[in-house]
């Protein structure tokens, strides 16, 4: 990974700020328990990296980085720092870092938030695939399974591409 300018790695010590963000950010449904959350951050695929603003963490990025591969798997700013493209700036100084295909999962665009997130993430050279069928596995025993779409950056990727990006995914990141 390359130098980044304002993200830094982040670690147990900054887990409460984190996951504070992430209640406020995501819905049951799309996150862990706190416990399972923070259970993650022994496994050496998983790192947070977060940007601080007055000593405040502004935003953080849970991103696993697997083979030839990073999985974006939360991404949030803290609702007041919101609307002043500090999002999209670190969004792309994470890309430049990683410097390998980045994935991640949105719900389909079937409502306004929906559209107006994959928006955001196709602005800043994300593509949402054609493919349909990917089901996020329920996180917790309180979850559900969800029915997402995965973008992918810089570009789209074959249906082959996207079998190998869903099988390491279910593999590597949801255990199964």
């Amino acid at each position: 990974m390359s130098e980044m300018k304002r993200l830094r790695r982040l670690g147990e010590k900054d887990f409460a700020e984190v996951w504070s963000i992430m209640e406020q950010s995501f819905p049951l449904d799309e996150r862990r328990t706190m416990e399972g959350q923070r259970a993650l951050l022994k496994n050496p695929c998983y790192r947070l990296y977060g940007y601080r603003r007055d000593g405040m963490l502004a935003a953080f990025f849970a991103v696993w980085e697997l083979e030839n591969l990073a999985f974006i798997e939360h991404f949030a700013v803290d609702g007041r720092c919101r609307n002043g493209g500090l999002g999209a700036g670190l969004l792309q100084e994470l890309l430049q870092g990683l410097g390998v295909q980045t994935v991640l999962e949105v719900e389909p665009p079937d409502y306004e938030m929906a559209v107006r997130r994959i928006h955001f993430y196709e602005r800043n050279g994300f593509v949402l695939n054609p493919y349909e069928d990917y089901v996020q596995p329920a996180l917790s025993a309180e979850a559900k399974d969800l029915p997402l779409q995965i973008m992918t950056y810089p570009s789209g990727v074959s249906r082959e591409g996207y079998e190998g990006i869903r099988q390491q995914l279910y593999r590597k990141v949801y255990g199964l």
